[in-house]
Protein backbone atom coordinates (compact mmCIF):
# COMPACT_ATOMS: atom_id res chain seq x y z
CA UNK A 1 0.00 0.00 0.00
CA UNK A 2 1.26 3.45 -0.83
CA UNK A 3 0.19 7.06 -0.66
CA UNK A 4 -1.95 8.11 -3.59
CA UNK A 5 -2.47 11.66 -4.80
CA UNK A 6 -5.61 12.10 -6.90
CA UNK A 7 -7.51 14.98 -8.43
CA UNK A 8 -10.49 15.76 -10.61
CA UNK A 9 -10.17 17.12 -14.12
CA UNK A 10 -13.00 18.22 -16.38
CA UNK A 11 -12.25 16.55 -19.71
CA UNK A 12 -10.64 13.33 -20.94
CA UNK A 13 -8.16 15.49 -22.89
CA UNK A 14 -7.17 17.13 -19.58
CA UNK A 15 -6.65 13.66 -18.09
CA UNK A 16 -4.49 12.64 -21.06
CA UNK A 17 -2.38 15.82 -20.72
CA UNK A 18 -1.95 15.33 -16.96
CA UNK A 19 -1.04 11.65 -17.47
CA UNK A 20 1.62 12.63 -20.00
CA UNK A 21 2.97 15.29 -17.64
CA UNK A 22 3.17 12.76 -14.79
CA UNK A 23 5.04 10.33 -17.05
CA UNK A 24 7.41 13.10 -18.18
CA UNK A 25 8.01 13.94 -14.50
CA UNK A 26 9.30 10.40 -13.94
CA UNK A 27 6.26 8.50 -12.64
CA UNK A 28 5.85 4.94 -13.96
CA UNK A 29 2.84 4.40 -16.23
CA UNK A 30 1.75 1.41 -14.14
CA UNK A 31 1.44 3.70 -11.08
CA UNK A 32 -0.87 6.23 -12.76
CA UNK A 33 -4.60 5.55 -12.94
CA UNK A 34 -7.43 7.50 -14.52
CA UNK A 35 -11.14 6.70 -14.30
CA UNK A 36 -14.62 8.15 -13.97
CA UNK A 37 -16.32 8.37 -10.57
CA UNK A 38 -20.11 8.02 -10.69
CA UNK A 39 -22.31 10.42 -8.70
CA UNK A 40 -23.00 9.46 -5.07
CA UNK A 41 -25.61 6.71 -4.82
CA UNK A 42 -24.84 5.28 -8.27
CA UNK A 43 -21.88 2.98 -7.60
CA UNK A 44 -23.83 -0.31 -7.61
CA UNK A 45 -22.08 -1.55 -4.50
CA UNK A 46 -25.14 -3.68 -3.68
CA UNK A 47 -26.85 -6.21 -5.94
CA UNK A 48 -30.03 -4.13 -6.15
CA UNK A 49 -27.98 -1.02 -6.94
CA UNK A 50 -26.91 1.95 -4.91
CA UNK A 51 -24.20 2.52 -2.34
CA UNK A 52 -25.96 1.53 0.89
CA UNK A 53 -28.15 -1.40 1.93
CA UNK A 54 -30.59 1.06 3.51
CA UNK A 55 -31.31 4.68 2.75
CA UNK A 56 -29.25 6.81 5.21
CA UNK A 57 -32.32 8.78 6.32
CA UNK A 58 -34.45 5.70 6.92
CA UNK A 59 -32.98 4.35 10.15
CA UNK A 60 -35.80 5.74 12.34
CA UNK A 61 -38.58 5.35 9.77
CA UNK A 62 -40.32 2.33 11.34
CA UNK A 63 -40.58 3.99 14.75
CA UNK A 64 -41.72 7.29 13.22
CA UNK A 65 -44.45 5.67 11.13
CA UNK A 66 -45.81 3.79 14.16
CA UNK A 67 -45.84 6.97 16.29
CA UNK A 68 -47.45 8.98 13.51
CA UNK A 69 -50.02 6.28 12.84
CA UNK A 70 -50.95 5.99 16.51
CA UNK A 71 -51.27 9.74 16.91
CA UNK A 72 -53.33 10.01 13.74
CA UNK A 73 -55.59 7.13 14.80
CA UNK A 74 -56.40 8.81 18.12
CA UNK A 75 -57.05 12.16 16.43
CA UNK A 76 -59.16 10.48 13.74
CA UNK A 77 -61.21 8.57 16.31
CA UNK A 78 -61.95 11.80 18.20
CA UNK A 79 -63.04 13.54 14.99
CA UNK A 80 -65.00 10.44 13.96
CA UNK A 81 -66.77 10.41 17.34
CA UNK A 82 -68.11 13.86 16.59
CA UNK A 83 -69.59 12.46 13.37
CA UNK A 84 -71.59 9.68 15.10
CA UNK A 85 -74.94 11.49 14.54
CA UNK A 86 -74.21 11.60 10.79
CA UNK A 87 -72.07 8.50 10.10
CA UNK A 88 -73.33 6.26 12.86
CA UNK A 89 -71.11 3.91 14.88
CA UNK A 90 -68.61 3.55 12.01
CA UNK A 91 -67.59 7.22 12.31
CA UNK A 92 -64.86 6.68 14.93
CA UNK A 93 -63.57 3.56 13.15
CA UNK A 94 -63.32 5.28 9.77
CA UNK A 95 -61.84 8.38 11.42
CA UNK A 96 -59.20 6.26 13.17
CA UNK A 97 -58.25 4.47 9.94
CA UNK A 98 -57.98 7.69 7.94
CA UNK A 99 -56.12 9.40 10.78
CA UNK A 100 -53.64 6.51 11.12
CA UNK A 101 -52.92 6.60 7.40
CA UNK A 102 -52.45 10.37 7.26
CA UNK A 103 -50.37 10.36 10.46
CA UNK A 104 -48.02 7.67 9.16
CA UNK A 105 -47.53 9.51 5.86
CA UNK A 106 -46.83 12.79 7.66
CA UNK A 107 -44.28 11.18 10.01
CA UNK A 108 -42.57 9.49 7.05
CA UNK A 109 -42.31 12.89 5.36
CA UNK A 110 -40.82 14.42 8.51
CA UNK A 111 -38.23 11.64 8.83
CA UNK A 112 -37.19 12.05 5.21
CA UNK A 113 -36.96 15.85 5.37
CA UNK A 114 -34.80 15.94 8.49
CA UNK A 115 -31.83 14.39 6.74
CA UNK A 116 -29.83 14.16 9.95
CA UNK A 117 -26.19 13.03 9.71
CA UNK A 118 -25.33 9.60 11.12
CA UNK A 119 -23.07 11.04 13.81
CA UNK A 120 -23.12 14.28 15.79
CA UNK A 121 -22.32 16.25 12.63
CA UNK A 122 -18.85 17.37 13.70
CA UNK A 123 -16.99 15.11 11.24
CA UNK A 124 -19.23 15.54 8.24
CA UNK A 125 -17.31 16.18 5.01
CA UNK A 126 -18.92 16.30 1.61
CA UNK A 127 -18.83 13.08 -0.42
CA UNK A 128 -16.48 12.63 -3.35
CA UNK A 129 -17.72 14.49 -6.40
CA UNK A 130 -18.50 12.73 -9.64
CA UNK A 131 -16.24 13.20 -12.64
CA UNK A 132 -12.93 12.24 -14.24
CA UNK A 133 -10.11 11.48 -11.79
CA UNK A 134 -6.42 10.89 -12.20
CA UNK A 135 -4.38 9.28 -9.44
CA UNK A 136 -0.71 8.52 -8.95
CA UNK A 137 1.02 6.35 -6.35
CA UNK A 138 3.98 8.07 -4.69
CA UNK A 139 6.82 6.67 -2.60
CA UNK A 140 7.96 9.67 -0.59
CA UNK A 141 7.28 13.33 0.17
CA UNK A 142 9.41 14.53 -2.76
CA UNK A 143 7.28 12.51 -5.21
CA UNK A 144 4.14 13.67 -3.43
CA UNK A 145 5.14 17.32 -3.89
CA UNK A 146 5.98 16.69 -7.54
CA UNK A 147 2.61 14.99 -8.15
CA UNK A 148 0.80 17.89 -6.44
CA UNK A 149 2.67 20.42 -8.60
CA UNK A 150 1.85 18.55 -11.82
CA UNK A 151 -1.82 18.19 -10.93
CA UNK A 152 -2.12 21.85 -9.88
CA UNK A 153 -0.38 22.96 -13.07
CA UNK A 154 -2.92 21.02 -15.15
CA UNK A 155 -5.93 22.47 -13.34
CA UNK A 156 -6.89 19.54 -11.12
CA UNK A 157 -9.40 20.39 -8.43
CA UNK A 158 -10.45 18.60 -5.25
CA UNK A 159 -6.99 17.06 -4.94
CA UNK A 160 -6.95 14.37 -2.28
CA UNK A 161 -4.53 12.05 -0.49
CA UNK A 162 -5.38 8.42 0.11
CA UNK A 163 -3.80 5.08 0.90
CA UNK A 164 -4.12 2.29 -1.60
CA UNK A 165 -2.64 0.24 -4.39
CA UNK A 166 -2.23 1.24 -8.02
CA UNK A 167 -0.91 -1.63 -10.14
CA UNK A 168 -0.91 -1.86 -13.92
CA UNK A 169 -2.71 1.47 -14.09
CA UNK A 170 -5.62 0.29 -11.92
CA UNK A 171 -6.43 1.66 -8.46
CA UNK A 172 -7.74 -1.71 -7.31
CA UNK A 173 -8.84 -0.77 -3.79
CA UNK A 174 -10.44 2.58 -4.63
CA UNK A 175 -13.63 3.11 -2.65
CA UNK A 176 -15.93 5.68 -4.26
CA UNK A 177 -17.87 5.97 -0.98
CA UNK A 178 -14.87 6.87 1.15
CA UNK A 179 -14.70 10.45 2.36
CA UNK A 180 -11.90 12.24 0.49
CA UNK A 181 -9.02 13.71 2.54
CA UNK A 182 -7.78 16.95 0.98
CA UNK A 183 -4.09 16.93 0.07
Amino acid sequence: MSTIIAGHLQLQDDIADARLALLNAGFEASRVSSFYVNPPGQHDVYELGGDHDKSPGAKDTDEGVVKGGATGAVAGAVVGSAAIPIAGPLGPVVGALVGAHVGSLYSLHETKERGEPEDDGSNVRPPRKAGMMIAVAVDDTAQEQLALEVLHRHGARDIERAQGTIASGDWSDFNPNSVPVPA
